[in-house]
């Protein structure tokens, strides 16, 4: 669905995964990128890594509290703003890709397939080692939870309201609390980890 004029939408963001951020409550989808979900993982030395928290991670170290100014393109079947987003100067899509976590998403813009050539040809990020392109992923597992690392046991959830809550073992909704990544929502191995990205433990 295209958007009526040129909207702006500025200020600190709130990184939801490694192409999805969150300025002022509103839900924010970069342009032309795809970066692995949050539940998703890789494989580097036979190994596999949570590939989707480290960029989610990758790109809320970048910004710190700085200002993202995204302009607005399109709005997706989510409900989410599609935008070209930068912050300092800098294109926050081609940032992903040049770092190896993200990938041009071709099926809607050819904008960062230079950026994706030179990311393969250094080996990094998700190029280190091997990764299921992060559209195949999710029709992999569109119907079921993603796999939990034993470890990383903390749900982060959105609530109706977007609250951003996460929830510990024990806690009375834990048991009950089902996490979609297509919501943005995800797992955490620690509170630090949840802190860090915007969430907040639940008073329950």
């Amino acid at each position: 669905m295209p958007v009526q004029g040129q909207q702006v939408i500025e200020g600190r963001a709130s990184v939801i995964d490694g192409d999805t951020i969150d300025i002022h409550g509103q839900r924010i989808r970069m342009h032309g990128i795809d970066a692995p979900e949050s539940g998703q993982t890789c494989t580097l030395d036979d190994k596999p890594y949570r590939c989707g928290q480290q960029a989610a991670l990758a790109l809320s170290d970048f910004l710190g509290q700085s200002v993202v100014n995204c302009m607005a393109r399109d709005i997706d079947r989510y409900g989410r703003i599609v935008a070209s987003c930068s912050s300092g100067g800098t294109d926050l899509g081609s940032w992903m890709v040049l770092q190896g976590w993200a990938l041009a998403y071709r099926r809607y813009s050819t904008d960062y397939i230079d950026e994706e050539a030179q990311a393969a040809s250094k080996g990094v990020g998700i190029w280190r080692g091997r990764f299921d392109k992060p559209w195949e992923w999710r029709r992999g597992v569109r119907s079921t939870e993603p796999t939990v690392d034993r470890e990383c046991t903390i749900k982060g959830n959105v609530s109706s309201k977007g609250e951003r809550i996460y929830h510990v073992p024990g806690g009375k909704d834990y048991a009950r609390t089902r996490i979609s990544p297509s919501k943005g929502e995800r797992w955490f191995c620690t509170e630090d980890e949840a802190k860090a990205g915007g969430w907040r433990r639940s008073r329950r």
